[in-house]
């Protein structure tokens, strides 16, 4: 198809597998074998506190001679380590709480494209991660564009709670905070039970469909 553009999702770096320990709080894999080697864009560790991207870069310039023009960059995988591949304060109902505070990944998000800009400075890079900001995404969103550490700031969740916020943000209208997404999870619990997603905690078409009772179901006896 001449003209047509390609774009990819890529993660920068991965890390361990995690699991639900006991407690229910999610903790990396036991490992034995001393260097990890099955982390992409990784360190060695399994961990990745300071990935240095060799990997992602040589994987990012292949893409480029593909012709690849844009990438969607995130870290991590949304099914071995949600919580850094989806901050949030809210598990989802088969996953595990929180290991660490959702901010701290959400800064992980952001100082990984920010170096991966230095160092693939041609490609066109959408950012992530930014929906557990809330109230904060667009302070965020407009300083990491503002200073080259993004070309775009992605918004993911959030569209599906407050699809118009884009539009108030850039016509200068106060934010609707009834709509602004609380990282509930309830988009991701629908589709993994068989439903349609949707934000069944804030929006009223959502609110008043029968899978919204199946949800609350579903929740409180994995809560129990």
């Amino acid at each position: 198809m001449p003209g047509l553009d390609i774009s990819a999702r890529v993660s920068l770096f991965d890390i361990f597998p995690f699991v639900k320990g006991e407690d229910g709080v999610g903790h990396p894999m036991e490992w034995n074998g001393g260097r990890y080697p099955y982390a992409f864009g990784g360190d060695g560790t399994g961990m990745n506190m300071d990935p240095d991207l060799k990997e992602t870069v040589q994987f990012i310039k292949l893409l480029e001679e593909y012709g690849v023009k844009l990438i969607c960059a995130t870290i991590g995988s949304p099914y071995y380590n949600v919580h850094m591949q989806r901050p949030a304060y809210y598990p989802v109902c088969d996953g595990y709480d929180m290991p660490e505070h959702p901010l701290y990944n959400v800064g992980r998000h952001i100082e990984a494209v920010r170096r991966l800009k230095q160092l693939c400075p041609e490609m066109l890079v959408v950012g992530s991660g930014y929906t557990c900001l809330q109230e904060y995404l667009p302070n965020a969103a407009e300083y990491a564009v503002a200073n080259g550490w993004t070309d775009f700031a992605g918004i993911g969740r959030m569209v599906l709670s407050y699809p118009e916020m884009c539009t108030d943000v850039l016509s200068g209208k106060p934010l609707d905070r009834r709509h602004i997404c609380r990282t509930f999870g309830d988009c991701t619990n629908a589709p993994r039970n068989g439903m349609i997603s949707g934000c069944y905690p804030l929006d009223e078409y959502y609110k008043q469909r029968p899978e919204a009772l199946r949800l609350k179901e579903i929740k409180k006896n994995a809560k129990a």
